[in-house]
């Protein structure tokens, strides 16, 4: 495996950040750490840029660079801030990139190199403008081309784009998996947002209380989740007893079991339906172009129960 991560565990007086995190992760792939506020995700991605020292082995290529420094590391972050410098040109801040890794002295090399990769990323013209004359998306631009700049082996990129709003975001996550694809550059990314972890993951690591309780793709992920910790956390779902069903699972169907409507949620392409029997109370998602019914409707439909995986203690994906 391209990058192995064995044993890490960090300790903050008697409790664990994390602990035991063992997982891998092939050359070229898009990987996001999900989960919610203090489950240990950013304290994973900061062990691996070197930012925080913890137990364990970070061994990416062969070569165990768990005692460098962040700056020795083939290793870049990008951080939620941005951390660009105010009084330094976008171009300055990205050709920053080289002079922290030291991979030139020559400051017109640099400045050459920088606007070469201000063209990957869509901000060519922009070489000579100051931090404070871009907008969120461009300076989370400028944040990724000083990263990509020193060609890392590994590119780590913390919640960067929480702080942008959702259309903006929405672009940015399609813009950032292009030009990953186009680096072929292995990278790990934060979120606690399950939309974005889907969009742009070739594989999804779910985390609880700093341990690892699902991994796997975001379709085995959301289809077959490992835990009730995963279903509880990814999705909508009905659940009754030891069992469950998604809501764009329930299907309309003539032959199926009656119901009546008791309430409609309308979410532009989707349409949320509440309906009840004398059974069960459900969710269900429709789409809209196959919507015609009125609350207090009745409506028949199918849908199979799946069985809830009540191992929340899992710690090793292999063994879950």
């Amino acid at each position: 495996m391209f990058l192995q991560i064995k044993n890490m565990s960090k300790k903050y007086g008697d409790s664990y950040a994390i602990r035991d995190i063992n997982f891998s992760l092939e050359e070229g792939k898009f990987l996001c750490l999900l989960g919610p506020s203090g489950s240990g995700k950013s304290t994973i991605l900061h062990s691996i840029g070197g930012f925080i020292d913890h137990g364990g082995q970070v061994i990416l290529d062969g070569q165990d660079i768990s005692k460098q420094s962040p700056e020795d590391r083939d290793v870049s972050t990008v951080f939620q801030s941005y951390g660009l410098f105010p009084h330094m040109t976008v171009e300055k801040n990205i050709a920053y990139g080289l002079r922290f890794k030291g991979r030139t002295e020559d400051k017109s090399q640099r400045l050459k190199e920088a606007r070469e990769i201000l063209d990957l990323v869509g901000l060519k013209g922009y070489e000579k403008r100051y931090p404070s004359e871009l907008s969120g998306g461009e300076k989370q631009r400028v944040a990724l081309a000083r990263s990509l700049i020193v060609r890392p082996k590994l590119l780590l990129m913390d919640e960067p784009l929480s702080a942008l709003d959702a259309k903006l975001r929405d672009q940015m996550q399609v813009e950032i998996r292009r030009i990953q694809k186009e680096f072929n550059i292995t990278t790990i990314f934060v979120t606690h947002d399950q939309k974005e972890a889907f969009v742009m993951a070739d594989e999804i690591i779910i985390l609880n209380q700093g341990k690892i309780v699902n991994q796997g793709r975001p379709d085995e992920i959301y289809n077959k989740p490992k835990n009730a910790f995963s279903l509880d956390f990814i999705g909508q779902k009905n659940i009754f007893a030891d069992s469950y069903v998604r809501p764009e699972k329930i299907q309309i169907d003539e032959d199926g079991e009656e119901f009546v409507i008791t309430d409609i949620t309308f979410f532009g392409p989707t349409i949320e339906l509440k309906i009840e029997n004398s059974q069960r109370k459900l969710k269900m998602l429709v789409l809209n172009q196959d919507f015609s019914y009125q609350k207090g409707d009745k409506i028949k439909v199918k849908y199979d129960l799946e069985k809830i995986n009540e191992n929340i203690t899992c710690t090793d994906p292999a063994s879950c």
